[in-house]
């Protein structure tokens, strides 16, 4: 049996003196698509942050393919995983197309620089993403969702098999939310991309993905399909509102 190409072992991860993730464990496959779930303060982008290596734990151990992520040089850890942040700065004038090579980076020669197959990869990202109205514009200049989508091509140009969103659709609006959505689950399905995504709306992390994993309080308190993790009582209690306003998939018949 091949080891989880993500997991979590007994993992308690802290801000200066604040626990945050309280023994968290959790394993995902290669190939799946999974929502991290919860209210704010739950431990979403902190979980995020210890999988992705930026964080080192307390206690427990984060593995990539079965091997510790501590071990890894950070260059190995980007040909692994691709990283969406929430929200980035951009520090001086970047041109969007330049933002989006910037995936590249982990497979570039250091020597050689860009070589046709990042030309390629950057170019098929852009047109993916559908972002070719926005070549020549410092990114810096977009608006926040635009830029968003931006961030979305460097990773997708970055052709890692590991795909990591934090609140990808926070800034999107509800056309460009539901794009983002069908982008994710087509690099999922015909690229074979595992997708990790901390997501607000339930609505959207209920239709979109087949797992969920929902933290409360820097803790796992359910992990499955949407109709199991979004009972009624749960949304109820973890969130403290009328389970009426999440809408969920209908079953098919």
């Amino acid at each position: 049996m091949s080891a989880p190409i993500v997991e979590l072992d007994a993992v308690t991860a802290a801000y200066r003196e604040r626990r945050v993730l309280l023994d968290v464990s959790l394993r995902i496959e290669a190939g799946e698509l999974v929502a991290l779930i919860g209210p704010n303060g739950a431990g979403k982008s902190t979980l995020l942050a210890v999988a992705t290596g930026l964080l080192r734990p307390l206690a427990g151990v984060v593995r990539l393919d079965g091997e510790p992520v501590e071990t890894l040089e950070r260059l190995e850890v980007a040909r692994r995983m691709a990283v969406v942040p929430g929200a980035a700065n951009l520090p001086f004038a970047t041109r969007v197309e330049e933002v989006v090579a910037l995936g590249r980076l982990p497979h570039e020669d250091p020597f050689r620089g860009a070589r046709p197959a990042d030309r390629a990869a950057i170019a098929g990202a852009i047109e993916r993403v559908g972002i070719g109205h926005l070549l020549g514009r410092d990114a810096r200049e977009l608006s926040l969702g635009e830029r968003q989508l931006v961030l979305i091509a460097m990773a997708v140009a970055q052709a890692a098999p590991i795909l990591i969103l934090d609140e990808p659709t926070v800034h999107l609006d509800l056309r460009h939310q539901v794009e983002a959505m069908e982008l994710l689950v087509d690099l999922n399905e015909r690229d074979g991309t595992t997708i990790i995504a901390v997501l607000h709306d339930l609505t959207l992390a209920a239709h979109f993905f087949p797992r969920l994993v929902l933290l409360d309080g820097g803790r796992v308190v359910a992990d499955g399909p949407p109709p199991e993790v979004l009972r009624p009582d749960r949304i109820r209690e973890v969130f403290g509102v009328d389970p009426g306003f999440v809408r969920l998939p209908q079953p098919t018949a």
